[in-house]
């Protein structure tokens, strides 16, 4: 005779939620707290109510080529990891090989090639400067728009090739059983269940993108890192400047994990 205990099914029990007041955070929270008064009181911030407007607009800027880039380049990124799937195998070796070069390569770089070698290309041709597109090719942030998309597609369209195999192909098959098209499958299984699975790397891929964006300072887009730039040479400081940079980039890293926590949390789970 079996065991009886055999016999109880298995419940499985989640994880409880850490509290917010556990000792290290706590300390955590006080140390972070006597830097942010101690800055305030010793340093100088009477620079700060001149170039608010510019800190605002800089700020602007960046989210929107955060928000921007991320966007699209999910979009691109969900066929690239879906061709490498199913295929084609020769659309399939072209996915792989356009995520390993541009993986493989320095963002910096993609977007200097970009910019000084295909923006000089464009200048060259009087068809193009004449253009409806030229007054928009002649500035820098389609350039920088460019190389964060692309950057983000390629990572994650890698993330994507594996959720998508991932996802197991009971499912699959139980949604042709019940007579569902490809296409149906695709947006009511396939897909739902391989962007839940992704929802944590892409949260650290969303918060990379962010810390990106200070390179289109580089092409002279005027994002935030930029006009800190500006802030430090015209006052000649270098700590007041950069420690509010780290303080703003800290609360946007902040809202974007919360922000996706928030999401992954709504998003109801049926297992792994």
């Amino acid at each position: 005779m079996k065991d009886e205990a055999t016999l109880v099914p298995m419940t499985y029990a989640p994880p409880k939620a850490r509290s917010l007041l556990e000792p290290h955070r706590i300390a955590l929270a006080a140390v972070f707290l006597a830097i942010l008064v101690s800055a305030a009181y010793f340093m100088r911030w009477d620079w700060l109510p001149r170039y608010q407007d510019r800190l605002i607009s800089g700020l602007w800027t960046t989210m929107l080529m955060l928000i921007s880039t991320s966007v699209v380049g999910f979009v691109f990124a969900v066929p690239l990891g879906l061709v490498q799937v199913t295929g084609p195998k020769p659309l399939a070796w072209l996915a792989n090989a356009f995520c390993t070069l541009i993986r493989g390569t320095p963002l910096l770089l993609q977007l200097w090639l970009l910019y000084y070698g295909l923006g000089s290309l464009f200048a060259q041709y009087p068809e193009i400067r004449s253009s409806w597109a030229w007054p928009y090719l002649r500035q820098a942030w389609p350039y920088g728009f460019a190389a964060l998309t692309i950057s983000f597609a390629a990572y994650e369209g890698e993330v994507m090739r594996g959720a998508f195999s991932g996802v197991p192909k009971g499912e699959l098959e139980a949604a042709r059983a019940y007579g569902m098209g490809r296409w149906t499958a695709f947006r009511r299984i396939w897909f739902p269940r391989a962007v839940y699975r992704t929802l944590p790397t892409l949260t650290g891929e969303t918060v990379l993108q962010l810390k990106s964006t200070p390179l289109v300072a580089t092409v002279t887009v005027m994002d935030l890192y930029s006009v800190i730039t500006k802030v430090r040479q015209d006052t000649l400081l270098t700590y007041e400047p950069l420690l509010l940079l780290a303080l703003i980039y800290l609360c946007l890293t902040g809202i974007l994990v919360l922000a996706f926590r928030l999401l992954e949390n709504r998003i109801p789970s049926r297992g792994n």
